[in-house]
């Protein structure tokens, strides 16, 4: 950020600045970012240490919920740290890496769910070559593929503010640093980089969940063919990734596909993709996958057998 002279820090205003309210919150967040770690960190374990969990959706699914620890770990920590802070600052180049990395693993977080969405439709689509068309060159690839793609996403985002200047004030009425907030400080007109940021970010939001949706009607009409029992197994897997999509994408849609304006209600929308997503997901995909509940108990014998000796 060459452009910027006189500010070297920006404060955040955070969630409530009442202090009472705060400490609440302080316990709450910390155990909500307990259980997202820890949640998704059993969730990769699981599969990394169960053979019934070879299939390219669960190698997927460890890779998400290790991209969500990650993900949440670029917020809330710093929240919770604030919440007993009394001067709640981070500094402009810490600004530039928090924006970098939640945009990097937001993004790698939407191609990933449009590379599940594309294994579902193979698998259900065209069974009998599932295994040579998603072998482990090919998730290997896709997998990549969503980290570079989220690196492009970010990058770009990062380019658009990196030269803006930030005279002053230097206060972020929000707990992170976040595209929109970090925008309306600035003291240059900012309309047209508002646009290329909508243009990135909510597009991209848009069309990954339309190609999703799109996907997922030509596996429910694929569907009609196939037997009852089939039918009930693919729509319990599916119905799991719908659910995440629409947690996931909804918010993101709310946020990033409207003019550089921000709004009150953007906080809390924020506490749901940075918090609470995260500590759905791993629930959503274990409570309605017999596979991995099975999976997880047999882990959980074995461990408390390995204690014993």
């Amino acid at each position: 950020m060459a452009s910027i002279r006189n500010v070297t820090e920006f404060i955040f205003l955070g969630l409530s600045p009442n202090q009472e309210v705060q400490r609440v919150c302080f316990v709450i967040f910390l155990l909500l970012y307990t259980a997202i770690v820890l949640g998704n960190l059993l969730m990769v374990v699981t599969v990394s240490a169960s053979r019934s969990l070879g299939s390219p959706m669960y190698f997927f699914l460890s890779y998400f919920s290790f991209v969500e620890i990650c993900y949440s770990s670029t917020t809330v920590p710093k929240l919770i740290l604030d919440l007993l802070a009394e001067k709640k600052s981070i500094s402009v180049w810490g600004c530039v890496t928090q924006l970098f990395f939640i945009h990097f693993f937001g993004g790698i977080e939407m191609f990933l769910l449009t590379v599940m969405a594309y294994d579902r439709y193979v698998a259900i689509c065209k069974p009998l070559h599932y295994t040579s068309i998603m072998n482990r060159q090919v998730c290997a690839v896709l997998v990549g593929t969503a980290w570079v793609g989220g690196f492009v996403h970010s990058f770009a985002q990062i380019l658009l503010i990196f030269r803006l200047p930030f005279c002053g004030p230097n206060v972020i009425d929000h707990y992170f640093c976040d595209l929109l907030p970090v925008l309306k400080l600035a003291c240059s007109d900012t309309f047209l980089i508002g646009l290329l940021i909508v243009a990135n970010g909510g597009t991209l939001s848009v069309i990954s969940f339309v190609v999703l949706l799109a996907s997922y009607v030509v596996i429910l009409f694929h569907l009609r063919t196939q037997s009852s029992e089939g039918r009930r197994k693919a729509l319990s897997t599916c119905g799991s990734h719908v659910t995440v999509v629409v947690l996931f994408f909804a918010p993101c849609v709310f946020i990033y596909l409207r003019p550089s304006a921000t709004l009150p209600v953007d906080k809390m929308i924020a506490v749901f993709y940075t918090v609470i997503t995260p500590l759905l997901n791993p629930i959503i995909y274990s409570l309605r996958n017999a596979e991995v509940k099975k999976a997880m108990k047999s882990l959980w014998i074995r461990t408390i057998k390995v204690d014993k000796k």
